[in-house]
């Protein structure tokens, strides 16, 4: 594992952090490539229910390392992305644990994607958003234009991504492009509690509600009534569906195994 990733196992939870502080934790290939390799590796691991993806220093991520590139000469930007974006998005929708993006400061460019395109994104008060793209002359990537105005509306979305404004935590709270913003004391123990109460859920049941939401933004009601049947009937037939109803009846809490 590259020392641009860190990798920490506890109680079912997989805590990976962006670890390029003195760049902000800007990607470069190594990070790309080193958290691909990392999310893989927890999506295959039987005793990791949860992943918590964070920074260290004082940014989540500032967004591509652009001091990667010769000087005077253009990246080859659809090979960039098709190593080091895509593939990351497209692990962060189908990793089969829940994602948590703890976004412990600043989140900029690609940075501020790749947390909204995890499952519950959280900010320290202190953390920031910046669709920093229209600066240098670029347009959002990382799903940037998928995810965004999904969660905010159209209008937002695209103030946000020409203007790159700078949305403090609270702001992103409120506009419900995350989930919550906690005051920096109490950040890293709230965290911890959603992780661990991830851990301890159905996880295949999670998994599915997460598909059903991701197709919901292209269904029809129809489509989608017939989908939730389909994934209805999956759930049923897990080891955690039997045992919530068996603790529900013994007036028990259920103990979930994720399968």
């Amino acid at each position: 594992m590259t020392e641009d990733i860190l990798l920490e196992k506890k109680n079912g939870i997989a805590r990976i952090t962006l670890n390029r502080p003195d760049k902000l934790n800007a990607f470069n290939r190594s990070l790309a490539v080193g958290l691909q390799e990392q999310l893989k590796k927890a999506d295959e691991a039987d005793d990791i229910r949860c992943v918590i993806l964070t920074g260290s220093g004082r940014a989540f991520s500032s967004g591509q390392d652009l001091s990667e590139f010769p000087a005077g000469k253009l990246p080859d930007f659809e090979k960039v992305i098709d190593e080091y974006y895509n593939p990351l998005i497209r692990l962060l929708k189908s990793i089969r644990k829940p994602v948590v993006c703890a976004v412990n400061g600043i989140a900029a460019g690609a940075g501020a994607n790749i947390a909204l395109s995890c499952d519950i994104v959280v900010a320290a008060a202190s953390a920031s958003f910046v669709q920093a793209f229209s600066k240098i002359g670029l347009i959002p990537d990382c799903g940037g234009t998928y995810f965004l105005p999904k969660l905010v509306g159209l209008q937002k979305a695209a103030a946000f991504m020409m203007l790159g404004d700078k949305i403090s935590a609270a702001e992103a709270e409120q506009y419900g492009m995350i989930y919550k913003c906690y005051e920096d004391g109490l950040f890293e123990n709230s965290v911890n509690q959603i992780a661990a109460s991830l851990a301890m859920l159905p996880t295949e049941a999670l998994m599915l509600t997460r598909t059903a939401l991701l197709q919901s933004f292209t269904n029809s009601l129809e489509q989608q009534l017939e989908l939730e049947k389909k994934i209805q009937a999956r759930a049923g037939h897990t080891d955690d569906f039997k045992e919530g109803v068996t603790a529900f009846f013994e007036k028990r809490l259920p103990v979930f195994t994720g399968k």
